[in-house]
């Protein structure tokens, strides 16, 4: 049997970015926190990054991979429309790619019981599940929803005025995947009643029989024309019936006979219809199982989030056009995860998944690369932490206030040129990012001892990192070595060392390892790539028609307050 796999084609899909796993930098004048704590439950350790989206998501890769129960993204769809706040209309395979190598790495930062939600539409939503097959697996695809975005019917459309939208939803591991429960909608709750006054309540009932010819069930019946579930059941007057045709028995006939003694089989009023099996409304408060169709009415539509924009945030000029309501968030949030779990949405655009998240009682990660971070999404925030947010969900979840957000940037490119052309350290970096950086790179967590100045950070409990700018001698390498210890190792990122070989240093030092920076990590990255997002105007041009780009704004890296001690006690040079 042929091994060969289904898969989707386009140009330059072999092509896969090398990207620098840049370290994250706290601005404190734009985080922000609740005055007061109104709740136990409240968590102000909820990150909202400003920075490429492709870039920020390799930066939570070490710390986050495995973490995330749930992601929810809402990317441009690639229509070749032209919004207010994202260049939309991407080639079709270079939209291909982008999506893809984002997609690749959402799936690493997502948990074993976690799942994903992304919105699109019809004009790449079938591409995009072919991707997500490869990407995820075909069977951990759990289904495709059938949202309606819009009520009302644009006669300017050239065939079909498009009302919905589709959500695409996979779990990370099929097996370890539970999905939670819709709301019970009044219509669902009509369907119940009590007909012949049961004591326990109103109930519905649901067919006793399944098909005969599906699952191993019908495989069983094709090989040996005999099935399990057919048997003859006895009626309230005493005659024998058959399943009708086609149709099995779901239940052994020892579970019906004790079905018939708990009162669960309705006959019909006559005691002559088919029989079914009476389900109590009482036994399914949790809700019901989501349906893949959800309407306006029960999960909200683009004009009712327009609204909610427009009123919580009334001076703004400009708003997004097509925004997700709170109450499809709400929606998913209910069905994916429990109050605590982290939520991930790497295209943020208004900022609707961390303010649903944060009245829900999730943690929340946010990623936004456009303006529209600092003039909807940090003031949206803060007012749905001050409590001054009475639209969405507010009143459904019960959201007083309370919490916070830290606001981080990208930094810059860890590796620049200088004037000669020659590949350097950012001088931008201080000494703790530089260290920090470099542990990223090396896959070491960033955690500097207090008491031991050569311990920068560590990969287990007895390797360890030290970077310095400083060319060592032999005679600092062998005091360093000999505070070391033998029972320890200790990675050494260092400028230069002299006085001795690097085999001769293997040799008289065995537990450290030396590396010169930047040389040991020139050829790991895209170095001073800093955009990779979804843009057009950032795409390459073709070979035919060069163009010169604009030059990227420049990035400065705050300085930390307490800059951090060099090798020996000396206080590391500022570079």
């Amino acid at each position: 049997m042929s091994k060969q796999k289904l898969e989707l084609t386009w140009i330059g899909k072999e092509k896969r970015p090398q990207l620098e796993p840049r370290i994250l930098l706290e601005d404190p004048a734009r985080s922000y926190h609740a005055k007061q704590r109104f709740s136990d439950a409240d968590i102000f350790d909820n990150r909202l990054i400003f920075g490429d989206n492709l870039l920020a998501l390799k930066a939570l890769e070490q710390e986050f991979a495995g973490k995330v129960k749930c992601v929810f993204i809402d990317p441009p769809y690639n229509t070749g429309s032209a919004f207010t706040h994202y260049d939309d209309g991407v080639e079709h395979s270079i939209w291909l790619g982008l999506i893809r190598d984002r997609l690749e790495l959402l799936r690493a930062l997502i948990s074993e019981e976690g799942s994903i939600w992304i919105t699109i539409d019809d004009a790449e939503g079938h591409y995009l599940k072919v991707i997500c097959d490869e990407i995820f697996g075909r069977l951990n695809f759990l289904g495709t929803v059938t949202w309606q975005k819009t009520t009302s019917i644009h006669n300017n459309a050239t065939a079909f005025s498009s009302a919905t939208d589709l959500v695409l939803v996979y779990a990370k591991e099929i097996t370890k995947f539970t999905m939670g429960r819709a709301p019970r909608s009044d219509r669902n709750a009509s369907d119940y009643s009590n007909v012949d006054d049961d004591p326990r309540g109103a109930w519905a009932s649901s067919p006793l029989h399944v098909s005969l010819t599906s699952g191993q069930r019908g495989k069983q019946y094709a090989m040996t024309g005999k099935s399990s579930g057919l048997f003859p059941i006895i009626s309230p007057h005493g005659e024998e019936i058959l399943p009708p045709k086609g149709r099995a028995w779901a239940y052994s006939i020892e579970s019906i006979q004790l079905f018939e003694k708990q009162g669960l089989i309705w006959w019909g009023k006559d005691g002559r219809n088919q029989p079914r099996l009476k389900r109590f409304i009482q036994e399914n408060k949790e809700g019901v199982v989501p349906g893949t169709l959800w309407l306006s009415e029960d999960v909200g539509h683009n004009q009712e989030a327009k609204a909610e924009n427009a009123n919580l945030l009334p001076e703004l000029a400009t708003l997004f056009s097509t925004p997700k309501p709170e109450r499809l968030l709400k929606r998913v949030l209910e069905l994916a995860t429990n109050p605590g779990d982290l939520v991930l949405d790497s295209f943020a655009g208004s900022g609707t998944t961390g303010a649903v998240a944060h009245k829900m009682g999730r943690r929340w990660i946010m990623v936004e690369l456009g303006d529209h971070c600092h003039t909807h999404i940090i003031p949206r925030l803060k007012k749905v932490i001050d409590g001054q947010d009475p639209g969405g969900v507010t009143e459904a979840t019960g959201w007083k206030g309370g919490g916070g957000f830290r606001y981080y940037s990208l930094a810059p490119s860890l590796i620049v040129n200088d004037r000669w052309g020659n590949p350097v350290i950012n001088p931008e970096y201080n000494p703790a990012q530089l260290s920090e950086a470099l542990c990223k790179l090396e896959a070491f967590t960033y955690a500097p001892s207090e008491t031991r100045w050569w311990q920068h950070g560590h990969s287990s409990e007895r390797d360890f990192i030290v970077v310095t700018t400083q060319n060592l001698s032999a005679d600092q390498l062998q005091a360093l070595a000999d505070e070391v210890g033998e029972e320890q190792s200790l990675l050494v990122c260092c400028a230069a060392y002299h006085g001795v070989t690097a085999a001769k240093a293997a040799d008289r030092w065995p537990n450290l390892t030396l590396k010169k920076i930047p040389k040991m990590v020139l050829s790991r990255c895209e170095w001073g790539h800093d955009d990779y997002s979804l843009n057009v105007a950032n795409l390459p041009m073709a070979q035919e028609e060069p163009v010169v780009a604009p030059a990227a704004k420049a990035t400065r890296v705050k300085k930390q307050a307490a800059p951090q001690p060099g090798l020996f006690g000396d206080a590391g040079e500022e570079f």
